[in-house]
C-alpha cells in the first residue's frame, strides 16, 4: 500500500550535545516494491498481455479511462501481492509501483486516480461471454482456459518425451453464505470443491465447483480439453495421468484407454483387494518380526469390480507391516503400454 509521509520535523532529547530529529520527508513511498519482480517476470512470459487478449471491450473508446489491459494487470498483480479483495484497490489505485506496472503514472482525468477502483474492477470480473448494458467487457472462456496450457507448452524449448498430469480435488473453505455453498463431510466444513490439474509446477486448470458432487465430476471434459493442445504441438509425447482413488471411475479410465493416455490411480482398500494379498501380508509380517524393521511386499495382478468397471485392469498392491500393524495400499495402473 502507498505510504503517506508528513514532512513535519519532530525533535527528541539531544544526545551528547547533538540534536536528534525525526523527519518524514521521504516523498511518495510504497510497501509493494516486490511487485517489480512480478512485472519483470510477466515481461518474459507475457501472461497479463495474453490474458487481456481474451477480453473484448465494447465501451465507447474515447470515454474509456481504464483500458482492459490496465484492469487485468491491476487485478492480477493485486492477487499476487495478497490483496484478494476488490476493496483493497481503493488504496492500491494510488500506489506508485502499481501505477508503474500498469503503465499509467498519472490519471487521465483530474477526478480520477491513475488506476481503477473496486467498482470498475467489479464490472470486469462480472463480465460474461456477451456484453450487457452494465458490463460492456466480454470474455472468451475457451481462450482463458487454453491460456494456461499454452503458457505451459511455451515454457519448453523442445518437446519432452513424457508429461505427467496430476488431477486433484481439494476444499476451498467458505466463511459466509456464498452461493453454492455445501457442507462436505470429509473436510468437515462448508466449502467449494475445485478441480485442479497440474503438470509439475505448472497449473493447467482450476475449475470452481460446489462441494455436493463427486470428486471426479467434470474431469473427463477437463482432461479432454487439456490433452488436445500438447497432442497437436507434441504429437510424439507420452501422457500419464495420476490421481487418487476419488478419480478411479469407469468414465475417466475408459476415456484414457480409448485415447492413448496412460494412467495411475489409487484404489480404496476393500476386503476383496486385501484378500488378493493375504500371503504378501503374512510374509511382510514374518520378515518384520525377524528383522524388527518395517517390511513390505508387492503384488501385480488383474482385477475388476463387481459392477462399476467394464473390464479387468492391472493393479499393483503393497502389503506392509510396520511392527505394530499391517496396511495395504493398492494402485491401479493401466494404459496403452502394458496394461
Amino acid at each position: 500500500m502507498q505510504i503517506e509521509c508528513n514532512a513535519d520535523l519532530f525533535g527528541f532529547a539531544p544526545v551528547e550535545g547533538r540534536k536528534v530529529v525525526a523527519a518524514f520527508d521521504g516523498g511518495t513511498m510504497t510497501s509493494e516494491a516486490g511487485a517489480m519482480l512480478h512485472g519483470a517476470t510477466d515481461r518474459q512470459i507475457r501472461l497479463i498481455e495474453r490474458f487481456a487478449g481474451c477480453f473484448t471491450d465494447h465501451r465507447v473508446a474515447e470515454l474509456v479511462v481504464h483500458e482492459v489491459a490496465s484492469l487485468v494487470s491491476q487485478r492480477v498483480l493485486g492477487i499476487t501481492l495478497g490483496y484478494e479483495d476488490l476493496i483493497d484497490h481503493d488504496q492500491l489505485r494510488h500506489d506508485p509501483v502499481m501505477a508503474v506496472l500498469g503503465g499509467k503514472l498519472e490519471a487521465r482525468r483530474a477526478d480520477c486516480a491513475p488506476l481503477a477502483g473496486k467498482s470498475t474492477l467489479n464490472r470486469l470480473e462480472l463480465s460474461g461471454p456477451e456484453p450487457t448494458s452494465y458490463h460492456k467487457i466480454s470474455h472468451d472462456a475457451t481462450a482463458i482456459e487454453g491460456l494456461l496450457v499454452d503458457l505451459f507448452l511455451d515454457a519448453h524449448a523442445v518437446p519432452p518425451p513424457q508429461i505427467t498430469l496430476d488431477l486433484d480435488a481439494t476444499d476451498d473453505p467458505l466463511h459466509g453464505h456464498q452461493e453454492g455453498r455445501f457442507f462436505h463431510g470429509y473436510y468437515d466444513s462448508y466449502c467449494y470443491l475445485p478441480l485442479y490439474v497440474f503438470c509439475g509446477r505448472h497449473l493447467l486448470a482450476a475449475k470452481l465447483r460446489p462441494a455436493n458432487i463427486d470428486a471426479s465430476a467434470g474431469s473427463v471434459e477437463e482432461i479432454t480439453r487439456i490433452v488436445t493442445r500438447p497432442r497437436v504441438r507434441w504429437p510424439q509425447v507420452r501422457i500419464l495421468l495420476r490421481a487418487d482413488s476419488g478419480f478411479a471411475r469407469e468414465g475417466l479410465m475408459a476415456w484414457c484407454e480409448n485415447n492413448g493416455v496412460d494412467f495411475v490411480f489409487g484404489l480404496v482398500k476393500n476386503s476383496r483387494l486385501v484378500g488378493e494379498i493375504e500371503s504378501e501380508l503374512a510374509a511382510a509380517q514374518e520378515q518384520s518380526q525377524k528383522t524388527e524393521k518395517p517390511a513390505r511386499r508387492f503384488k501385480d495382478f488383474t482385477w475388476q469390480t463387481r459392477q462399476s468397471w467394464s473390464r479387468e485392469r492391472r493393479v499393483v498392491a503393497k502389503a506392509e507391516w510396520t511392527g505394530q500393524s499391517q496396511s495395504a495400499l493398492c494402485r491401479h495402473l493401466a494404459g496403452t503400454r502394458g496394461a
